[in-house]
């Protein structure tokens, strides 16, 4: 899956802001099919839309020679997200060469906040994962 095509099914509809300080701000369209009873979006969305959240925060402030993997992930839940549009923004907390902390949040358009995460990152050379993933795609 490309990277567009993963920004399509996460329902991304825009970046809305990229610091070059680890600050980011996207826009998701939460749709129905990412709903379960009740009309409630499924978490693994909502974590999802946190998380790409933090990753682009941290390529902000380290540049794209650099791949964010998550190693830890905590996500509270405080209310719950509906079909809409929802932002989820994140922000550096630490950013080390090799590790990094993250903490992000996903507000809906009335900017009720819905979910709040923390994130320890490992910063990878893009390269070197480039180059696991063509040698994993050839075998």
């Amino acid at each position: 899956m490309t990277v567009n095509a993963l920004y399509e099914e996460m329902g991304l509809t825009r970046i809305v802001e990229i610091d070059p300080a680890g600050r980011a701000v996207l826009e998701y369209a939460a749709k129905p099919a990412q709903c379960h009873s009740g009309g409630v979006v499924q978490g693994g969305f909502v974590t999802g839309w946190i998380d790409a959240a933090m990753a682009h925060a941290a390529i902000a402030l380290a540049g794209n020679d650099v791949v964010p993997m998550t190693l830890e992930l905590k996500v509270s839940f405080f209310a719950s997200a509906r079909p809409g549009p929802v932002f989820a923004e994140a922000w550096a907390v630490k950013h080390g060469k090799r590790t990094a902390f993250y903490e992000g949040q996903l507000k809906d358009g009335a900017g009720t906040i819905l979910a709040k995460a923390s994130s320890t990152l490992a910063m990878i050379d893009r390269a070197k994962v480039e180059a696991a993933s063509a040698a994993a795609t050839a075998a």
